[in-house]
């Protein structure tokens, strides 16, 4: 089973993040997280890589609900989506599965709520 959904853009870095962050806000996704991992790996290590950034987002009424089922799905929560140049000018869009993530966890309820974010992230991400 895969555990992300994924796009590639032909577009700028920028634009991409731009596109990202607008289609989760249009499905009701807020971003709760921004890891600049670039930036944070130049600085810890400097190291060099390619722009590489990790959102964490979140849909209340799902997190409400998820957390209402299972009191310590938080430690999984948000449900992140990464955005890394890819070589020529592309950037790859991915999104976890939900569904991937917590499948280790026997609770019916949260089943139910993880297959509702997931069909909503699938979109986000054929979307841009």
């Amino acid at each position: 089973m895969s555990y992300t959904f994924d796009k590639t853009l032909e577009t700028s870095f920028d634009d991409a993040v731009a596109r990202t962050r607008a289609a989760l806000g249009d499905a009701g996704f807020g971003v709760l997280t921004e890891i600049d991992v670039q930036a944070t790996m130049k600085k810890k290590l400097d190291a060099d890589m390619p722009s590489y950034l990790i959102l964490g987002a979140c849909h209340p009424p799902s997190a409400f609900e998820a957390i209402s089922a299972e009191s310590k799905i938080g430690t999984m929560l948000p449900c992140n989506v990464i955005l890394r140049q890819l070589e020529g000018g592309k950037v790859e869009v991915s999104a976890v599965d939900p569904i991937a993530s917590m499948q280790a966890i026997e609770n019916e309820a949260l089943g139910t709520v993880a297959g509702k974010v997931r069909e909503m992230l699938q979109g986000v991400v054929a979307g841009l």
